[in-house]
């Protein structure tokens, strides 16, 4: 664990040397907040954030590409990434601690929206089932984007292509439940494979969290995806360290 602590440590310090941290944490607090109050948040007179959790997986679609596309493609673009790899430290090492390293920042961001939460306890007495859940929901959602993220980082030493292919795939996966998708497909894929498509819906899982439910099979889909996408991140590494 020597290898991963050392690479964690090398990039939670890199963000917030320089200004990335802190303008991701601006903007995203900025938005978290200034959404839900323009969706009449004090008009509802309701202690709930559910306003503010239905801003979060479209709001994560940008920002999380943002602050991953920078993982793997910085380090190809600069060929730093010989010198990590020359380090006593394996490939899937290097992929989980610089994953958890950026993720330390996005908890930092959720953690410091409690000013949210403060506000509707104020106002209110809120079911706290929901915020828990809905918090835990915006943590498994940003694990996924992240994963994404990171895979198509490793894929492109141009960080603008490793964002805007982060964003169409989350994208994707988001609205595939969506009603609108759902009917285009079943004019032409059998009620099976719709089926499928819309169990791959980030939004539709998303959605359970706000309610207060927790199913394992919503978590283990988050935590499956994500792990799939580090595997992928991992062999697309090994692939290039092999070749080059």
């Amino acid at each position: 664990m020597r290898g991963f602590w050392s690479v964690f440590k090398r990039e939670l310090k890199g963000y917030f040397s320089t200004p990335l941290a802190y303008v991701f944490l601006v903007i995203f607090l900025f938005f978290s907040s200034f959404i839900p109050f323009q969706k009449n948040f004090f008009e509802m007179r309701v202690a709930s954030l559910e306003l503010f959790f239905e801003t979060m997986p479209l709001l994560f679609i940008f920002l999380v590409p943002a602050m991953a596309m920078r993982l793997w493609a910085e380090e190809r673009r600069s060929n730093s990434i010989e010198l990590l790899f020359s380090l006593p430290v394996t490939v899937t090492q290097a992929v989980l601690a610089k994953f958890f390293a950026c993720w330390a920042v996005l908890i930092l961001a959720l953690i410091l929206t409690c000013p949210m939460v403060f506000t509707v306890a104020y106002l209110g007495d809120p079911d706290w089932g929901p915020v828990i859940t809905g918090y835990l929901g915006c943590l498994l959602l940003t694990g996924v984007y992240l994963a994404i993220g990171s895979f198509f980082s490793c894929l492109n030493r141009n960080q603008v292509i490793a964002f805007v292919l982060s964003v169409v795939t989350c994208a994707v996966f988001l609205y595939a439940g969506s009603p609108t998708v759902m009917d285009y497909l079943s004019g032409f894929l059998s009620a099976g494979l719709v089926a499928t498509v819309e169990n791959l819906s980030f939004l539709s899982r998303f959605e359970s969290f706000q309610r207060g439910v927790i199913e394992y099979r919503d978590v283990g889909f988050f935590v499956l995806l994500a792990a799939g996408w580090l595997w992928a991140n991992v062999v697309a590494l090994n692939e290039r360290k092999a070749v080059g």
